[in-house]
């Protein structure tokens, strides 16, 4: 149609020059007229009074409307096909949800709610813990709750292609958003960034007024799980504890950690044996949680590591002392993605479990991070890892190290990467908590 119209509108100009002298101010007047009702033909009321639309609209019948045609040819499919817009005081579409880009931004535009006063069931949680004073190289994670909302925005629901690692698979079918848990955006918790013990008590407080709420429709779990946006990996320690206390067993909470480094150095060593307030930081947070119990020892694991360690004694107070199992990057490479999902799946066994997801997991080129590590994993061969992990008793989790700071370098790709793990482990939470 509009090729039509504007080869009409060319046809027109070219008659314009072809006609003699005496007629050409009568077809400029026509054509001016022509131009003139274009306007009003297309878009009708939406530029003109709504009352003379209409009664012109009443006025065109398709017999004049016919007739007209010689005169008006490039306004006369509009014409025939007038648009009729709502009553202005008709807002019934606007309750259908909006593009993906729009709106508020919440967490895969979940339903926003305050948590941390009010005691309704919910299954899920998604909340942000925008901190990164324990960071030792790059800050900027403070910006990370933000960063994986944002990441979120063209997550609404709908059963993905690529969700489980076989057809046969329970997560190939499972939309998380519309699975039949409650799922919460409760927003941030309110952290200062000028003292890091304030703030992480902070989210500690936060992270437990969550926990009480009741779950809603939950065939597991009695108590609301939480997944969390960092933030520097520090605040893990906040989230496993409240979690242990919550769900814990005697003995602690099987940890998956996927990260580029160990995170159980010694506090002396990384913490600078400045003061015990320097000790605690996002190097040093598994070391404490260990020693606390939090960590099931000899059922939790690093996924992805490829820092050098500290000092000599790294790798056996990491083994010995903290319980962790070790899978490195290139161990990816040795035994295939599915393969180190299977043995992650062995070393946590049954116990309930805890994941955190530090982004550095993910190759230099994809992300930005507080400790970026060359010789990380692909984002296809991480999702593969976390879906080959289907069916482990996830009661809670975060993705951490989210740098995102404004005019930050791959801010993007940062977003959308940290948006897809929580993705990922949504699935996971909610492929478990199925009725049979």
């Amino acid at each position: 149609m509009y090729l039509c119209l504007i080869a009409l509108t060319f046809a027109s100009c070219a008659v314009s020059s072809l006609t003699p002298k005496s007629n050409e101010v009568k077809l400029k007047s026509s054509l001016g007229n022509i131009q003139g009702s274009l306007m009003h033909d297309i878009f009708g009321s939406l530029v003109h009074d709504s009352n003379n639309i209409a009664e012109g609209n009443g006025a065109y019948l398709r017999e004049q409307l016919l007739q007209q045609n010689e005169h008006s040819p490039i306004s006369f499919p509009f014409k025939l096909n007038q648009f009729q817009y709502p009553d202005i005081d008709d807002l019934t579409d606007f309750k259908q949800p909006g593009p993906l880009f729009s709106g508020i931004v919440t967490f895969a535009h979940l339903p926003e709610d305050e948590c941390f006063f009010a005691r309704e069931p919910m299954d899920i949680a998604i909340v942000g813990a925008p901190f990164d004073l324990g960071v030792s190289y790059n800050s900027g994670a403070r910006f990370g709750p933000n960063g994986a909302r944002q990441g979120s925005r063209r997550l609404r629901g709908g059963i993905s292609p690529i969700r489980g690692n076989s057809r046969s698979s329970k997560l190939r079918g499972i939309d998380p958003y519309n699975s039949g848990l409650k799922l919460i955006d409760c927003g941030d918790v309110p952290m200062t960034p000028f003292d890091s013990r304030i703030a992480l008590n902070q989210l500690y407080r936060g992270q437990h007024a969550i926990h009480k709420h009741p779950s809603f429709n939950s065939t597991q779990f009695n108590n609301t799980r939480i997944v969390t946006l960092g933030g520097d990996h520090t605040v893990t320690l906040m989230n496993l504890r409240s979690a242990y206390e919550t769900f814990g067993d005697p003995g602690g909470l099987a940890v998956i950690h996927f990260d580029a480094h160990i995170d159980t150095w010694d506090p002396k060593v990384l913490g600078g044996g400045i003061s015990d307030y320097a000790s605690l930081n996002h190097g040093t947070f598994l070391h404490f949680a260990a020693e606390a119990g939090y960590v099931a020892k000899n059922h939790s694991v690093h996924v992805g590591i490829r820092a050098p360690f500290i000092s000599g004694t790294d790798e056996k107070h990491d083994a010995v002392d903290c319980g962790f199992k070790t899978f490195t990057s290139k161990d990816v490479d040795l035994y295939t993605a599915k393969g180190i999902a299977e043995k992650i799946k062995t070393i946590v066994g049954q116990r309930k479990v805890y994941l955190t997801f530090d982004l550095d997991t993910f190759d230099v080129g994809y992300i930005n991070s507080g400790t970026l590590e060359a010789g990380g994993l692909s984002s296809r061969e991480i999702l593969t890892i976390l879906d080959g992990l289907e069916g482990i008793k996830l009661v809670g989790c975060d993705v951490v190290e989210v740098s995102t700071a404004p005019n930050t370098v791959n801010s993007a790709s940062t977003e959308l990467l940290a948006a897809q793990v929580v993705d990922s482990m949504l699935g996971l939470m909610t492929v478990f908590d199925q009725p049979e």
